[in-house]
């Protein structure tokens, strides 16, 4: 496989300015990741700052209503309530390690700006956060987060005012900013080496999933499922099944209301390919090339493109991608709650929903595994006035 591609997708397609710290990065990561002590210090880290080991949850009510047994990969559970502190704390140190003394980042649900501030806190660098102004508003808490851990944050104004005008505004930081700083990129997207690093510090969801399976039950998941925005957290949990061909797959796109002609996020099932944010992957964008707007009730998923390596997985059929819609993860964080007595995130709201509403596509006495990639803290606001609660 071409380097920085995922069969046809992926690549590097950034102003010549961009290359330097990328090429630095790639640099970075082959001299630093494979080392023992750089191994070892981020296990630390992830061990006891972050919290790992996460536990896999079985849901009884919920499993005992659909047919098939229902676990659930809790990161959750993780320190800042979600997946995103594990390639954050990689990032941070990998950033120490290049002698750099500061981080960006953009966000979208502001779990990556929280979790890039504590990271940042935690190993002694600066850290500025841009983040798109609507989801300032809809996700304040987090913003009150990542202040209070000493983070600088930047509204975007400009554009749809959400994780797509994040992203720009943060690449643009970089490029003044290169010599002293690092740009801890969110999710598996982006110019490589991007989606290879953020998969690399994803990937211990699904080794350790798929272990703790092992021990749970004595075999494999029959399906592993989860939601897919830019994709981090999925191929977190995926990477380590791929190879397990009795394992089937499913990445869950975020459709919106699914009203006929209303916004969504679904770049994989309704996107053109296209370059954005410095890689060739699915895009939602009209006949003359332009990126459309997304829209998703959560922050996390409003993004109109993916990873280039979901793209792949797509297209070799390896992994198949659904959709979800707003009602549909409303309905299955309210269904959670109060079956299980978990609070999920409205972003792993869409896995939960895609296994409720296609539940006779699971084969009866079957394991499903759902990546439940955050917590739902931070969406209160946004569900009081979806429910009416």
């Amino acid at each position: 496989m071409k380097k920085g591609y995922f069969g046809e997708f992926g690549g590097c397609f950034v102003p010549e300015l961009l290359m330097p710290p990328l090429l630095e990065l790639d640099k970075a990561m082959r001299e630093f990741l494979p080392c023992t002590e750089f191994q070892q210090e981020l296990d630390d880290l992830l061990k006891n700052y972050a919290g790992r080991a996460t536990p896999i949850t079985f849901c009884p009510a919920l499993s005992k209503e659909l047919g098939f047994e229902l676990w659930l990969k809790r990161e959750d559970l993780l320190h800042t309530g979600a997946h995103k502190i594990n390639n954050t704390l990689g990032q941070a140190l990998l950033a120490k390690k290049m002698g750099k003394k500061a981080l960006i980042a953009e966000t979208g649900a502001g779990q990556h700006g929280v979790a890039t501030a504590a990271a940042a806190a935690r190993l002694g660098l600066e850290c500025t956060v841009y983040m798109g102004a609507e989801d300032v508003e809809r996700q304040s808490a987090n913003v009150r987060r990542m202040r209070l851990l000493g983070a600088k944050v930047h509204p975007i104004e400009n554009g749809s005012r959400t994780l797509k005008d994040a992203i720009n505004a943060a690449l643009r930081a970089w490029i003044s900013a290169q010599a002293t700083t690092h740009y801890c990129f969110g999710t598996a997207a982006g110019p490589w080496p991007f989606p290879d690093l953020v998969r690399e510090f994803q990937a211990v969801i699904g080794r350790e999933a798929r272990a703790q399976m092992f021990e749970r039950t004595g075999s494999l998941p029959d399906y592993v499922v989860a939601a897919v925005g830019g994709g981090s957290n999925a191929i977190g949990m995926f990477h380590a099944f791929v190879p397990d061909e009795s394992v089937n797959i499913v990445g869950v796109e975020a459709g919106g209301t699914g009203k006929p002609g209303c916004l969504h996020s679904a770049a994989i099932n309704i996107g053109r390919p296209g370059v954005l944010h410095g890689e060739y992957t699915m895009l939602l964008q009209d006949d003359d090339g332009q990126i459309l707007p997304s829209s998703s009730v959560s922050a996390g998923l409003d993004y109109p493109g993916v990873g280039p390596e979901h793209v792949h997985l797509a297209r070799t059929g390896r992994v198949r991608y659904g959709i979800a819609y707003d009602h549909e993860a409303l309905d299955a964080f309210q269904r959670l709650c109060m079956a299980e007595g978990i609070l999920p995130a409205l972003e792993s709201s869409h896995a939960v929903a895609y296994v409720l509403r296609h539940a006779d596509e699971f084969r009866p006495g079957s394991r499903v595994l759902v990546n439940l990639s955050g917590r739902g803290d931070k969406d209160m606001d946004i569900i009081e006035k979806e429910l009416g609660l």
